[in-house]
């Protein structure tokens, strides 16, 4: 029986845009590697924040269901690749999930099937890779079966964008690969935007998240710069901000986080290294960005010293573990660099984080907040979840240090 929409890989990208589909009338079926998740969308229950239980349950009503049996592909009229992209072990692009889906696809694939990656890389990744995969059986993608990149733009936790109400790049390896990309999304997004071709649509997610990490590299040297020198950064960027031209706000932090922002200029960087290139921009961006959670570290030591109180044997809280507020995701969290550092300097560190799950190698979380605040000698804010009573924790804690420039009042001490 045939099905419109197979999504292959069912995480933070693959999830929501099977809900969106789902809630468009179109039949839609998932296949994961994962057992676990598969039982869980079989039970009822998301593993992604953005797509909560309630509409899984309705999708599951129309249909939906997740299976580890990629026999699922034979009857799809669009598959779309929505697996991770992460680094190997030598910092290069890793993607072996991504040749993995392609090759399971290939084994499946019949004619008249579109096939979209979504999945973040760098220019070339879809033809020079994804297509030799799929075509390895006889089929020729523009001829026998449809070829496309459409880059996944989910920002989890942003209850304004969604799926449908961001604007989606599609593009083709011909025109007429882009048109049936350009049909199926058009079902249920709102607004398409055609690329030139796949590399364009490649380069346009890279430019997209480099652009944001060069800011927040900018920004945070301007914090490191302004702490120097004893000037407000928090004061300097809402004065700037106030500019209705030319400027846009971005705030400094921990260092970057998440599955796309620290991991896709990494990809663009290899990339332009391959081809001779030097993106001095964007390196001196990685090389700011990188250094955050050892500057949180080194104002933690000075502000313990202040107090007359060595970094090793000082019992630190740290709040917040999530690589961003109000989402579970911990995937290259700086908060966890952060206290990783911290320990391995002889710190006494423990840390309480509402929304994120223990992490295995910090061990178990603190269980009373409270307690907690009291006992810790200094407590860093490095995630200001709105979970957390902002004024409470700075009247309870002996001394806050917010990273987050989110606590009221002129004696906090800020990042």
């Amino acid at each position: 029986m045939a099905v419109d929409l197979v999504v292959v890989g069912v995480g933070y990208v693959g999830l929501p845009l099977a809900a969106a589909a789902s809630t468009a009338g179109l039949s839609v079926l998932g296949y994961d590697t994962s057992p676990r998740v598969a039982a869980g969308v079989a039970a009822g229950r998301s593993h992604v924040p953005d797509v909560p239980a309630a509409r899984l349950r309705a999708m599951r009503a129309n249909g939906f269901t997740v299976t580890t049996d990629p026999v699922v592909l034979s009857d799809a009229d669009t598959i779309v690749l929505c697996v991770p992209t992460g680094l190997n072990s030598h910092g290069g692009p890793d993607l072996e999930a991504v040749r993995a889906a392609a090759a399971t696809v290939a084994e499946r694939l019949r004619p008249g099937t579109l096939v979209v990656l979504e999945s973040t890389s760098f220019p070339g990744t879809t033809e020079e890779i994804v297509l030799p995969i799929l075509e390895k059986h006889g089929l020729i993608a523009g001829e026998d079966f449809f070829l496309a990149y459409s880059p996944e733009r989910v920002d989890p936790g942003n209850p304004r964008f969604g799926v449908r109400n961001t604007p989606k790049v599609i593009s083709g390896h011909t025109p007429l690969c882009a048109k049936h990309c350009a049909a199926f999304y058009g079902r249920f997004v709102d607004t398409l935007v055609v690329a030139r071709g796949t590399r364009e649509a490649e380069m346009a997610k890279l430019l997209e998240n480099t652009y944001r990490y060069v800011n927040i590299a900018l920004v945070n040297e301007i914090a490191i710069f302004c702490g120097q020198i004893g000037v407000d950064v928090w004061d300097v960027l809402h004065c700037a901000a106030t500019k209705p031209f030319g400027f846009m706000p971005f705030v400094p932090g921990p260092g970057v986080g998440g599955h796309c922002i620290p991991i896709d200029p990494k990809y663009l960087l290899d990339k332009a290294e391959r081809e001779g290139t030097l993106l001095g921009v964007v390196h001196a961006a990685r090389l700011v960005d990188d250094r955050m959670p050892g500057h949180v570290v080194e104002r933690v030591t000075r502000l313990l010293a202040e107090h007359g109180k060595p970094l090793r044997g000082a019992k630190i809280l740290l709040l917040g573990v999530a690589y961003k507020p109000d989402v579970p995701d911990t995937r290259e969290s700086a908060a966890i660099r952060i206290a990783v550092r911290l320990r391995a300097l002889g710190a006494e560190l423990s840390y309480h984080d509402p929304v994120a799950a223990p992490v295995p190698e910090l061990g178990p979380p603190a269980e009373d907040l409270d307690a907690a605040l009291r006992a810790a000698e200094i407590t860093v804010l490095a995630v200001a979840h709105r979970a957390y009573d902002l004024g409470r924790l700075n009247s309870t804690a002996r001394l806050l240090f917010d990273v987050t420039g989110q606590v009221p009042g002129e004696e906090v001490v800020r990042l």
